[in-house]
């Protein structure tokens, strides 16, 4: 698998969304941060010319370039960046490039304009029908990017994988401490043959099996699980197993274990093979739990469920922790 601390800040899942752009009249900019991958029906044709799933603009025939602002799910620091221009062969941009800005609030479209927006990647080659990957060096904090294409063209997907780097003022109380919005990340993952584990932290309800994590059948005696890094130290209260959606393919039992990696701590069982109910929310209390960084999800054998939580609240130096990192990525 990928780095799994890694995820898609612009996801429309995690509260993605394209908030504006120079020129559409094509394909809409929204195209950029659908989840699923690109669509193409060389058939298929509208009243402005060929259909494509992405963000497509006119041919200029003046100077000048366009572009697409983006906000975040989540503000965080990007690793990099794919600008994936699937399907566009003679319509791609030639060039794009990527600034970004970090603003509190719920700015409009024309309040970023007067941001203080910085490059994180320069501009730069880029090819047709291809998902161009672009690293990013830039560590500082970013709440919405704005992807430029020179001089103008066609781009089916934009994906800013990063970490998340949440505000600490709305991780006070009890939080789920395992929420990707909050900084929650897959650490490691025995399978992940149909989806990613990562889809266990996404917010709100799975729409379908497919928004979960799902695991390739066991037939080897052994069971599977999923580790992950809480956002910050803190004390688990209870966590919510769901299996919604998952019918015939749902775990049998699961165990929920912790550790605290400040103090070299081994794994602690908290909820020992409880069993588990296909399509059900489940909650489980964790009296007594200790403060832990990490929390580890085993499932037996094998099976899918649609999201986790981890109910609890940070402790002192959790919370000092994520004032640290935002402070250095100011």
């Amino acid at each position: 698998m990928t780095d799994p601390s890694l995820i898609d800040l612009a996801s429309r899942a995690l509260g993605g969304s394209v908030v504006a752009a120079n020129d559409e009249f094509f394909a809409q900019r929204e195209n950029l941060i659908t989840a699923a991958p690109p669509r193409f029906d060389p058939d298929e044709f509208g009243l402005k010319g060929k259909v494509y799933d992405g963000w497509e603009t006119r041919r200029r025939r003046e100077p000048g370039h366009d572009w697409a602002l983006v906000r975040l799910g989540a503000p965080g620091v990007v690793d990099h960046v794919v600008v994936d221009t699937s399907w566009f062969r003679g319509n791609y941009p030639p060039e794009i490039a990527v600034e970004a800005t970090a603003v509190d609030g719920h700015p409009s479209p024309d309040e970023l304009e007067k941001a203080p927006w910085h490059e994180i990647v320069p501009r730069s080659a880029c090819a047709g029908h291809t998902a161009n990957v672009y690293p990013v060096t830039d560590t500082r904090r970013a709440t919405h990017l704005r992807l430029i294409m020179h001089p103008d063209g066609g781009i089916a997907r934009f994906r800013v994988l990063g970490r998340v780097l949440p505000d600490p003022r709305f991780l006070e109380g009890t939080v789920d401490l395992l929420a990707a919005e909050n900084g929650g990340h897959v650490t490691g993952c025995s399978d992940e043959f149909y989806s990613s584990p990562g889809n266990l932290l996404l917010p709100g309800k799975a729409r379908h099996m497919g928004e979960g994590w799902e695991n390739a059948r066991r037939r080897d005696g052994g069971n599977d699980w999923v580790e992950f890094a809480l956002a910050a130290g803190g004390v688990p209260r209870h966590v919510e197993v769901d299996t919604t959606w998952f019918v015939g393919n749902a775990p049998g039992w699961v165990s929920i274990s912790t550790r605290d990696e400040r103090t070299g701590g081994s794994w602690t069982v908290l909820r020992d093979r409880e069993r588990v109910q296909p399509d059900t929310r489940h909650r489980f209390l964790l009296p007594g739990a200790a403060p832990a960084t990490h929390l580890r999800l085993d499932v037996f054998p094998d099976g899918g469920l649609s999201r986790l939580r981890c109910w609890g609240e940070l402790d002192e130096d959790g919370a000092a922790a994520v004032r640290r990192a935002l402070d250095a990525a100011g």
